[in-house]
């Protein structure tokens, strides 16, 4: 991790110095919204120079065998033999997509744009959603543009978009956690996306988003919500407009929306942390307010999520209270730090519905590009640009991975806990691994003193709806029945009885100091936050050192001070205490010892106590 990084913490910002500088190509060679790269219409006619004299072709990457995007050069009237090795064929796109399927009509494999006449479009198109008929899925056209390279007749090529439910009825679900300064209009946004109607301009829209008293009084969020936003497979909205319910909008839905709604106040500082690192985001979208720029917690958000890896995009709120020259200098400004040394990002100002296309395409696939998004939540300015980005934006994991995950033993995380009348005790979290089925047996620890206990899994809810499998990457709440809720606590996991979970109380971490005032120094307390684990520890060593200033390295040796944790070795670890700020990775743990009936026992790593 880049030592500058720790200037989006404690330092100032610099003005950019060359950063991520040139326009970003588009597919096809368009180039997306945003300056610097001329508009999308004079690239589309990129065929030609003024001369008549042909330029170089117009190339695509090359197809890849893997990923869930394929090229057709045309599909007209394809034999039968033809039609069932496509329809195969799209089964495997969509498997590696989780769903979802991109087709190029009118590119060769090798990527070369060499289009398709009207009347062959049309064809192709029909065969396409023949194809789609066949495999129970729906096609949506995203966008055309000509090609005129060597042809005096306008040729096209189709982005289509192909989307199915899962065979195992697992709807797509990507997590995006949501960053911003206070009084950004974060939970307004979320409002007026999931509720279906627009704010007016007082806060109505994020009052069904607010969970305790004092938020609705005092506006501002202190805890974490979650709120769901439906695609069907046609790319059309499912929210709750029309009175549906959680349950309806998860049966109508092919892909979902989890928004995690964390907090912009700095005193909540330590929620919003625990939820980027317990919650697991896909992505994270950070709100800027138009008329108050970076200010407060924002440039700290900004850090945590490139300190995490955790994929980001920005959306400007409130453009309808500002002027354009306001708006544009808040663009500016972000501009500036997203190119500065320590981020290297590409901004990419999304202006059009092509523009989000190309943005959410090529987010997911570099992780330098940084979308932004201007747009009101009062006046549903660009809202609709947002929509059709989060519709098209693919998950980061494919198929294989999926597989993968799910064939490891089962690895629930402890995030909160509750209990409810009639049910029992339920803890909500997140699956790291495995499957897990009603019924199932696990153990539960680790507890104060190392052990781990046995439960039952009642029942399980997703996106408040019933559900018997949970699959690897999912979040979900379950039901443990009469289990003592007083034996639990958060950052627990509850693994296979079969598993031989590693937990300790001593451990080493391979650290970067992003922002510390002075030294730090054997003896220094900070809060550790390792996934879903936030605990106080102290530092017993540093290697080869005395003490660290503000961005520089050390593998640190940390206890904790209260009660074992479970750890992996090679987890993202973050610390802070006050506006000392670090990252790091855990490289090393070591054993714990308990007492039991009297006589002590040393428990190597990963070895269970009932």
């Amino acid at each position: 991790m880049d030592s500058r990084m720790s200037e989006l913490f404690g330092g100032c910002c610099r003005p950019a110095g060359g950063g991520a500088g040139g326009a970003l190509r588009g597919r096809g060679g368009a180039a997306p919204g945003g300056g610097g790269g001329g508009s999308s219409k004079a690239k589309k006619k990129n065929g030609r120079s003024r001369g008549g004299k042909a330029n170089n072709p117009p190339y695509l990457p090359p197809e890849a065998e893997d990923g869930n995007i394929e090229y057709k050069l045309k599909l007209v009237n394809p034999s039968q033999y033809r039609f069932e090795h496509l329809v195969t064929q799209m089964k495997w796109r969509l498997q590696e997509g989780r769903g979802e399927a991109v087709y190029q009509i009118g590119v060769e494999d090798n990527g070369l744009l060499v289009g398709l006449s009207e009347e062959e479009m049309r064809a192709s198109l029909k065969t396409l959603r023949r194809m789609a008929e066949k495999v129970g899925a729906d096609i949506t056209v995203l966008r055309e543009r000509e090609v005129d390279y060597d042809s005096d007749v306008p040729r096209k090529i189709t982005e289509v978009l192909v989307r199915k439910v899962p065979d195992n009825q697992q709807f797509l679900d990507l997590r995006v956690a949501v960053l911003g300064n206070v009084d950004s209009g974060k939970s307004t946004l979320l409002g007026v996306l999931t509720q279906g109607e627009l704010d007016n301009g007082r806060g109505r829209a994020r009052l069904n988003l607010f969970r305790h008293l004092h938020e609705i009084q005092s506006g501002r969020t202190s805890s974490i919500s979650f709120e769901i936003l439906g695609f069907n497979s046609k790319g059309e909205v499912v929210n709750y407009s029309d009175s549906r319910t959680a349950e309806e909008i998860c049966e109508s839905s092919s892909k979902m929306i989890t928004f995690i709604d964390l907090a912009g106040h700095h005193k909540y500082l330590k929620t919003t942390i625990f939820g980027l690192t317990s919650y697991c985001p896909d992505f994270a979208m950070l709100v800027v307010s138009a008329n108050t720029g970076i200010a407060g917690t924002t440039r700290e958000h900004l850090g945590l999520a490139m300190a995490l890896k955790v994929p980001f995009f920005i959306v400007i709120s409130k453009v309808d209270l500002c002027s354009k020259a306001t708006v544009e200098r808040t663009v500016k400004q972000l501009e500036r730090i997203l190119k500065q040394p320590g981020c290297n990002k590409l901004p990419l100002l999304v202006n059009s519905d092509d523009d989000a296309v190309t943005a959410a395409q090529q987010f997911a696939q570099s992780p330098n590009i940084t979308p932004i998004f201007t747009l009101s939540s009062v006046s549903g300015e660009n809202l609709d640009l947002l929509k059709v980005f989060l519709n098209i934006l693919p998950p980061l994991t494919n198929s294989k991975e999926q597989e993968e995950l799910m064939q490891q033993l089962t690895e629930f995380q402890v995030d909160e806990i509750y209990t409810v009348p009639e049910v029992g005790t339920v803890v909500g979290g997140t699956l790291s691994s495995g499957i897990c089925r009603e019924g199932e047996n696990l153990v539960v620890g680790p507890t104060d003193d190392g052990k781990f206990l046995r439960l039952k899994v009642c029942s399980i809810q997703r996106n408040r709806s019933a559900c018997r499998v949970l699959r690897a990457g999912q979040a979900a709440t379950l039901a443990l029945g009469p289990f003592d809720r007083s034996l639990l606590r958060k950052g627990m996991v509850m693994v296979s009885p079969e598993m031989n979970p590693t937990i300790c109380s001593v451990f080493e971490a391979e650290i970067v100091l992003l922002f510390h005032a002075t030294t730090f120094r054997k003896g220094f307390q900070v809060t550790v936050h390792v996934g879903n684990v936030r605990q106080t520890a102290i530092v017993e060593k540093i290697h080869g050192k005395d003490k660290l200033r503000t961005g520089e390295k050390a593998v640190v040796r940390f206890r904790f001070i209260k009660h074992p944790e479970y750890l992996k070795i090679g987890a993202k670890l973050l610390f802070r205490e006050g506006v000392t700020k670090g990252i790091g990775h855990v490289t090393d743990l070591q054993a714990i010892t308990t007492k039991e009936n009297g006589l002590e026992e040393s428990l190597g790593p990963g070895q269970l106590s009932f």
